[in-house]
This record gives C-alpha cells, sequence and structure tokens, in this order.
C-alpha cells in the first residue's frame, strides 16, 4: 500500500497542483496527530515549526486531503469541523460523551452487518458511512452519581 505522501503527492498531480513544502508541513503535522482536530489546531501545530503558513493554506489543504482520501471530516456534537486519518486506519464509529466531550472510537461487527442487511433489504448500495452516538461517558455518569449521593 502506498504512504501517505505518495497518495497525496499522487492525487495533487490529478489535480494539476504541487506537493508544495507548506502542504507536505500541514500533511506532516496532521500525520502526527492522534486526534480529532480542528483546522484552527493544526493550524497553530503547523505554526510552531513553519511560522509563515496562513490559516487559508491549512483549510484547503485539509479539504485536499480530504479529497485524496487521507483524512475524514468528522461531527463530534460541539459545531466544530473535526479531522481524523482516514488512510491505513479501519473504519470505526464514535461514542460521543455530551458532557466532557470525550470521544470513544469504537468498533461492531454486528452493527456492520446490521447495516448492510439493511441497505440489502432496500436495494441500496453503500459507500460509506458514518455512526456516532451522543450520550454521558462513564465518568461523568460517576460524577452525576457522586452529586446525587450528598
Amino acid at each position: 500500500m502506498a504512504g501517505p505522501y505518495d497518495v497525496f503527492n499522487k492525487y495533487l498531480k490529478t489535480q494539476r497542483l504541487k506537493f508544495t513544502h507548506q502542504r507536505e508541513e500541514i500533511l506532516k503535522a496532521f500525520l502526527g496527530t492522534e486526534k480529532h482536530v480542528t483546522t484552527e489546531e493544526l493550524y497553530a501545530i503547523v505554526r510552531k515549526r513553519y511560522p509563515y503558513v496562513g490559516h487559508a493554506t491549512v483549510f484547503r489543504t485539509l479539504k485536499l486531503m480530504c479529497e485524496a482520501d487521507l483524512a475524514r471530516r468528522v461531527g463530534l456534537g460541539d459545531k466544530a469541523a473535526r479531522f481524523e486519518h482516514k488512510l491505513g486506519h479501519p473504519h470505526h464509529d464514535h461514542l460521543v460523551c455530551s458532557e466532557c466531550g470525550k470521544c470513544i472510537e469504537a468498533t461492531d461487527d454486528e452493527i456492520e452487518r446490521l447495516q448492510l442487511k439493511l441497505a440489502k433489504r432496500f436495494s441500496f448500495t453503500p459507500k460509506s458511512h458514518k455512526m456516532e452516538i451522543y450520550g454521558i461517558c462513564k465518568d461523568c455518569g460517576n460524577k452525576v452519581k457522586k452529586r446525587g449521593k450528598r
């Protein structure tokens, strides 16, 4: 499997764009994060190593990385556009705490099977999907229980 730099460079060539030093720095910073990062957070990371990069360049490069299937946009309940790695990362769903914002990545073969069964029932060919479940994480649930005991 081709690495992310090769994938991005190849995609940029199909768009008649260059793999500039700025784009490389943005990709490197993104690949160095293991969280669901906002454009603003990525911009701050890149600026530490490459202070002359512009916010618009980070935004456009993230968009290109999504188009190249290197990144995926996720919404985690706080209205901020967040991005996660896509290439080389298996499909997963998100459990999001409405209290603290904690995000748990989860997979379940049975849920995946049921989604395919549902699509088949309606003669629908799925291309992709995402599932986000919002609720209260264990830690926040325990805090609520402790407050109730006082």
